[in-house]
């Protein structure tokens, strides 16, 4: 085995940021795009040092012509690495990329819960990361939506996503391909406008580096980096703060202590509340909820919010605010 300084960098970066222990079962996502092979011939290299269990998935969107063909692709290669194959077919197209996304790990959850893997491993790479850090602000966000794709994330209670690519550029993933001859299959959507990540990547990165900084992705990911660690302290102390200040009523009504969080600053305040408005609402909360609820915090006894999906209303009586 030739062994690369990316060979090196991966090594040290799994054991470094312990991302995966020795001798676990992991299901590597293969697309047969550059960076998931990239990904995957990393993995079977080291494996002899880490004793692991690899099994390659892939998921067959059925929206391009092909897709059967390069699922066929993906399994000759696992053929020929001797590694286990499992496939996944959508039932019907899936034609929109967060459906498209939401369908793909629900499909690799359920390959890994039936076989009996820990992680599902991805090829998501700085490159995706500098991408999805200007796909959320364009779309209007807070640090959590810039910092979205981070090196684990756990899918269930005992199956841990992961990404070990994510200070590996695609230039890098497309050079470590040609350098070990790896037969990329094209994936034409990739090439098609019409999908807004697809923009961002033939057309706005591009031009960011032409017209204002060369380096321009690197340190969007280096962005959504730091971001990742003060999100993730952030969360921590709300979620204690969150623990101290509500209490649990019958019916799933909650209580909030308003005096102990107008202690704590704003950016705690709105966490706390969204924390609480994820438990009882339907669907996730957004800005304009956790603005409304956070507003009681310092309102007039009697202050009320309007119905909430799910017909949920909060109220303040003193010094709590009642969510029923």
């Amino acid at each position: 085995m030739t062994w690369t300084p990316l060979h090196a960098q991966i090594h040290r970066t799994i054991r470094a940021r312990n991302l995966f222990e020795r001798n676990q079962k992991l299901l590597v996502a293969v697309s047969g795009g550059q960076d998931s092979l990239c990904l995957i011939k990393l993995l079977l290299d080291l494996q002899p040092k880490w004793g692991w269990n690899l099994a390659i998935a892939h998921c067959d969107h059925c929206w391009r012509e092909d897709s059967q063909a390069n699922a066929h692709h993906v399994a000759n290669l696992a053929k020929t690495w001797h590694t286990p194959f499992y496939l996944e077919t959508a039932n019907q197209p899936v034609n929109s990329e967060a459906t498209a996304r939401n369908w793909r790990y629900q499909a690799l959850t359920k390959i890994a819960q039936s076989y009996n893997y820990q992680y599902i491993i991805t090829g998501h790479t700085a490159s995706d990361r500098a991408e999805t850090l200007l796909y959320n602000l364009m779309r209007g966000t807070g640090a959590d939506g810039l910092q979205a794709l981070t090196w684990q994330r756990p899918l269930t209670d005992n199956i841990t996503l992961v990404r070990p690519l994510l200070e590996v550029n695609r230039s890098q993933t497309e050079q470590f391909c040609q350098e070990f001859n790896l037969p990329i299959w094209e994936d034409s959507t990739n090439q098609n406008l019409q999908y807004a990540r697809n923009r961002i990547r033939q057309e706005l990165i591009p031009y960011l580096k032409a017209n204002f900084n060369p380096q321009v992705e690197a340190n969007l990911a280096q962005t959504a980096e730091l971001l990742q660690a003060e999100v993730e302290y952030l969360e921590q102390t709300a979620h204690q703060l969150r623990l101290e200040a509500s209490v649990q009523g019958e019916k799933g009504n909650l209580k909030v202590n308003r005096c102990l969080l107008k202690k704590v600053p704003l950016a705690l305040q709105r966490r706390v509340m969204r924390q609480l408005l994820q438990e009882i609402l339907p669907d996730a909360p957004n800005f304009e909820h956790i603005e409304k609820i956070t507003a009681l915090i310092t309102a007039p006894n009697r202050s009320r919010t309007d119905p909430f999906p799910g017909d949920w209303t909060a109220i303040v009586q003193g010094d709590w605010i009642y969510i029923y």
